[in-house]
């Protein structure tokens, strides 16, 4: 075979993968694109992949890498960083007090628009974390994440005289990912400043620990999306099956992540199995993820048929988004019981018209019992 044919052959291999490739891209979701569009703008240098770290006043403070925003982002869709952190280089004792994220301008680094924050998690190690305190039981019962803060709920604190303890040098996973619900024509660039407040007084600080619980719904396993959205069977319609899909093996799948409707809508799921309360515990904050058009949340006991607590939301009034989420902090806390029974309840309204996806969840921290008797009888400092 001759150069020039070999020269063709190749160029003609090259147009179809990139036709090809172009055709699989546009059939991806939008946070899939949003992943891809960022690896190439990263790994290319077109903009950064670093963070920036401070470290100092008892506050550990960074500065994401690079996001571009060029379209329309939903919830979970956006693109985002994770990045690991240490508090400190050595095994000392440190207490989680509070945790903050802002939106900024990527060249100016001025705080811009809350409505660029989709979600910043923060997990950690549960195997490690718990062997440090000597509660090896506890390993892979509870989801690992010590809390979120989203668009409406950017920053978040503990009641004076309660945090999370933790080893100075064990690793907290921290991701950050941006959103856009309302600037279909985007074409700029963002940061996200991500705070994470603690204390190094092992004295007067109370452990809590942190039980995730969320509103999971059932749907048609058979025909996942098929319409009305709220039919007699209290069926709904996931976002998608395959991320926030949970399945018992009883028949029966649920979603975390479903469809609502236009206008107003009430969802209610027991959260019985993810609190796993034994004999009593003591609530003392809780930190509230929903997406735009929820109104309200409600942490109810069906026992007494009384809310523990509801939080409330404000929804923007001339876009989409949330302007506040109201947490629960209380340092006297609320009891709840193993021989009660709770559930979460969702208030929606949908003023668009069009169906949005919609999720309900809460960080609750309680008073962590065991752990105060260990700190307090053994020499972990």
């Amino acid at each position: 075979m001759t150069k020039s044919k070999i020269y063709k052959f190749l160029g003609v291999f090259t147009l179809i993968a990139i036709i090809g490739g172009g055709i699989l891209y546009w059939q991806l979701p939008n946070r899939h694109k949003a992943i891809i569009k960022t690896v190439v703008l990263q790994r290319t240098g077109i903009v950064d992949n670093d963070w920036v770290i401070n470290n100092s006043n008892l506050e550990y403070k960074m500065i994401s890498p690079t996001f571009f925003i060029d379209g329309i982002y939903k919830s979970m869709e956006g693109p985002k960083s994770s990045n690991y952190i240490q508090l400190s280089t050595d095994s000392s004792l440190l207490w989680l007090t509070g945790f903050h994220v802002k939106a900024l301008d990527s060249k100016t680094k001025k705080r811009i628009s809350n409505d660029f924050i989709c979600h910043t998690n923060i997990d950690f190690n549960d195997t490690k974390y718990f062997s440090n305190f000597h509660l090896e039981k506890r390993i892979g019962i509870y989801y690992p994440r010590l809390t979120s803060l989203s668009h409406g709920l950017e920053n978040f604190s503990f009641p004076k005289g309660y945090g999370i303890p933790m080893k100075g040098n064990d690793l907290l996973y921290i991701t950050t990912e941006s959103l856009n619900h309302n600037i279909p024509d985007a074409n700029f660039c963002i940061k996200h400043e991500v705070t994470v407040d603690y204390s190094k007084d092992n004295s007067s600080i109370k452990p809590l620990l942190s039980r995730t619980v969320f509103i999971m719904l059932p749907y048609n396993k058979s025909n996942p999306y098929k319409s009305p959205v709220d039919p007699g069977k209290d069926y709904c319609i996931p976002v998608e099956t395959k991320n926030h899909s949970y399945d018992y093996g009883d028949g029966n799948v649920l979603s975390g992540h479903w469809v609502v409707p236009v206008g107003k809508k009430t969802y209610r799921s027991s959260i019985d199995g993810q609190l796993q309360i034994k004999d009593s515990m003591c609530l003392h904050a809780a930190a509230i993820h929903v997406h735009p058009f929820a109104t309200s949340l409600t942490l109810w006991d069906k026992t007494t048929q009384k809310a523990i607590f509801t939080s409330k939301m404000t929804n923007h009034k001339n876009k989409i988004g949330l302007s506040n989420i109201t947490p629960f902090s209380s340092e006297s806390g609320i009891w709840m019981y193993q021989n009660h029974k709770y559930e979460l309840v969702l208030e929606v309204n949908n003023t668009t018209k069009i169906n949005q996806d919609m999720m309900g969840s809460m960080f609750l921290f309680f008073y962590d019992e065991e752990l105060d008797a260990i700190l307090k009888t053994t020499n972990i400092k």
